[in-house]
């Protein structure tokens, strides 16, 4: 009798440390293979029970401890079938959301610098305060065709804008900019006005969303500065 019970108590303890393992993998059908397991558990502890030494029986902390790492391996495994299922409807949800963006305009890292009825109007962004900030616009070719003389500016987000001179190519113009508190350099980003025309998840497993733009460039949703209408 004593042997049937030291058997299968050993048995009941290496499969919840099975269940656990199973429990704690990633590859499909989980759980399905837990439940199984905790099926087979439960057979396990009755059949214990049931050839335990009447004058020697299982200590009841034994069987708290075991029904206890059951409970939890169980609960463990519906809470990551919950967030896999929440998972699953935030990346829907955030898919119709994006589908509303197609057509508005985003402020985007990038330095193109479009003109529309004789002015052209770009941002930058400043990682700090400056004493002294200048923008030069670029030809195609990338020759300083005019400086923007800023000045000073506190740190964040900032426009400006240029009127070109007439006769002044304005196809594939850029900008550059450079900002300096007193000898060091200021840290600054260029930032352009696009169109979104689509929106595409990101990776498999990703939460992220990508944005196609009306130059035909991809950035993510959170490169986004500004949007606008």
């Amino acid at each position: 009798m004593t042997t049937t019970t030291s058997s299968t108590a050993s048995s009941t303890s290496a499969l919840v440390a099975q269940i656990n393992a199973s429990s704690s993998g990633s590859s499909g059908g989980t759980a399905s293979t837990t439940k199984a397991m905790s099926d087979q558990f439960l057979k396990l502890l009755i059949t214990q029970i049931q050839n335990q030494d009447p004058l020697n029986p299982t200590d009841n902390a034994q069987f708290t401890s075991q029904l206890a790492q059951i409970n939890t391996v169980s609960g463990l495994e519906k809470v990551n079938e919950s967030i896999a299922s929440m998972s699953s409807q935030f990346l829907q949800m955030q898919a119709m959301q994006s589908a509303s963006l197609v057509g508005r305009s985003v402020i985007v890292p990038g330095n193109a610098l479009t003109v529309s009825d004789g002015k052209a109007t770009g941002q930058f962004e400043l990682s700090s305060a400056a004493d002294s900030v200048k923008v030069d616009v670029l030809s195609s070719a990338g020759r300083v065709i005019d400086t923007i003389d800023v000045g000073a500016e506190t740190s964040g987000r900032h426009q400006f804008s240029w009127t070109p001179a007439e006769g002044v190519d304005t196809t594939g113009l850029r900008f550059r900019v450079s900002a300096t508190r007193g000898t060091a350099a200021v840290s600054s980003t260029a930032l352009q006005s696009q169109q979104i025309t689509s929106v595409a998840a990101g990776s498999s497993g990703s939460a992220s969303m990508n944005l196609t733009l009306k130059d035909g460039s991809t950035v993510a949703y959170s490169a986004v500065r500004a949007f606008g209408s």
